[in-house]
């Protein structure tokens, strides 16, 4: 057995492994809540470091410290957010206690490596404490959330970057193919002619959209309750460390942060994270229809549309040679699941808070910046894997085009309804291509039918002005 240094609770003694910066609190939820197997996500343990260390700035200005502790403890908070103590935070991902469980993870791990830093032994909490310290003004009911607001800020930034990336190849899929001629399909019929290049940026303009909405709604998070302590009515903290936590945290996260003017409020309700949550479901509504479309529009490739190629990532079947799956497609359509699922766990989540709090943001940090993750993922490996490598098949659009009845409703203009559906009937009566057969009734020359079929007619806005 590993040696073992002795802590106490509330509850009585028990031995902790004496090399561990964590204490007797992390030991106990360790115990309390085998559930998911996951740690808490890192970056709510990076963005909790940053949190201490505004909360330990702020009381060494109040002179809570000799400058030495103050030292250490920033520097162990410091460390934490840079990522170097996260093989240090154990608990679950889901916990009871509101968050307390990690709030005092953090604290036992930053009040431990500051001791390490004084030079003294783990454990000696008459030096640094993990409560009169790490966590002095502090609850973990304005520690936790604000965390996880900042943690959720920093990951929209980083998946509003590859939602720019994402629309922007699309884009460039358009230019490529503003001239290639296709059948627009609506209910899974063949309707009218557009280009490939339209359905591209029709692509490009939705993910453009999710970029807005996902940039705008960090506005709702900047708004942090830090100083509140318990209920939000700042018990057992100064009204001058109120007042300049947030001043720090904004300092050290450069997060243009602010306090809440009622913190009561901001410690109660947690509405403003279902909000963010549909922001992000919108934009997995998006990634699911778009990839959908694409493997509908690569499909066959004989016996399908086949107007595009998708790139070749993987051989698709142990039983079926030559076959080859999209697989991109497939895995971003499951992430889109996902974060439509987790949605609807934040929802319930946090219309179950109770009172002064809500006990179930463990449940609400794991699902809302797991999506985060997740649709970061899915819009680089959508981008770089499928997207990036679109190729068009020409010749097949054409050869549609060609054999579809759909194509007369371009000459409906130019020949009227009447004619254009004989000249409809006959085609599907006979086989033959519209084309063959206009010019064949003298109703339109070959030059006139192929105007009236090109990218510009099929794709521009109305009709043009009639000529005196």
């Amino acid at each position: 057995m590993a040696e073992l240094r002795t802590e106490h609770d509330l509850l009585g003694r028990r031995g902790v492994p004496r090399g561990a910066l964590h204490g007797i609190h992390t030991e106990r939820a360790i115990e309390n809540f085998p559930l998911s197997g996951r740690r808490v996500h890192t970056e709510l343990v990076h963005a909790y470091g940053a949190v201490k260390l505004a909360c330990a700035l702020t009381n060494r200005e109040l002179g809570r410290w000799d400058s030495a502790k103050g030292d250490a403890i920033e520097q162990a908070a410091t460390e934490l957010s840079e990522g170097k103590l996260d093989q240090h935070i154990l608990v679950d991902a889901l916990q009871g206690g509101a968050g307390t469980s990690m709030n005092m993870n953090v604290n036992e791990v930053l009040a431990n490596r500051a001791l390490q830093i004084l030079g003294k032994d783990l454990g000696d909490y008459e030096a640094v404490s993990p409560l009169n310290d790490v966590n002095l003004h502090q609850s973990t009911n304005d520690t936790y959330p604000t965390a996880l607001r900042v943690a959720a800020i920093r990951l929209l930034q980083a998946l509003e970057r590859e939602v720019v990336a994402l629309t922007e190849s699309f884009q460039a899929r358009e230019r490529e193919t503003t001239h290639v001629v296709k059948i627009a399909r609506t209910q899974m019929q063949d309707a009218v002619l557009t280009t490939l290049g339209r359905e591209m940026s029709a692509y490009a303009e939705a993910f453009a959209r999710d970029r807005w909405r996902i940039y705008k709604c960090q506005e709702r998070l900047r708004v942090v309750n830090l100083g509140g302590t318990a209920i939000g009515t700042g018990l057992g903290a100064p009204r001058e460390f109120i007042f300049r936590a947030v001043e720090h945290l904004r300092e050290v996260t450069r997060i243009p942060l602010a306090r809440a003017e009622n913190l009561v409020e901001a410690t109660q309700n947690a509405d403003v994270f279902v909000e963010v949550s549909g922001i992000l479901k919108a934009l997995a509504v998006s990634l699911l229809k778009v990839a959908g479309d694409l493997r509908l529009l690569s499909s066959g490739p004989k016996g399908g549309p086949a107007e595009i190629f998708l790139p070749e990532r993987q051989a698709g079947s142990s039983i079926m040679p030559g076959k080859v799956n999209p697989v991109i497609c497939e895995a971003v359509s499951q992430v889109a699941m996902r974060v439509m699922a987790n949605d609807q766990a934040i929802a319930h989540a946090c219309s179950a808070g109770s009172l002064e709090l809500n006990p179930f943001l463990p449940l609400v940090v794991d699902c809302l910046l797991g999506n985060l993750t997740l649709l970061t993922n899915a819009c680089s490996v959508f981008r770089r894997l499928c997207v990036d490598g679109i190729r068009d098949d020409a010749q097949r659009c054409r050869s549609l085009v060609n054999g579809s009845v759909s194509t007369v409703t371009a000459l409906v203009e130019k020949l009227g309804y009447q004619q254009a559906q004989e000249l409809a009937g006959a085609a599907q009566k006979t086989g033959r291509g519209i084309r063959a057969l206009a010019i064949e009734r003298n109703l339109l020359s070959g030059e006139e039918f192929d105007e009236l079929t090109s990218p510009d007619s099929v794709t521009r806005l109305g009709s043009p002005p009639a000529r005196d």
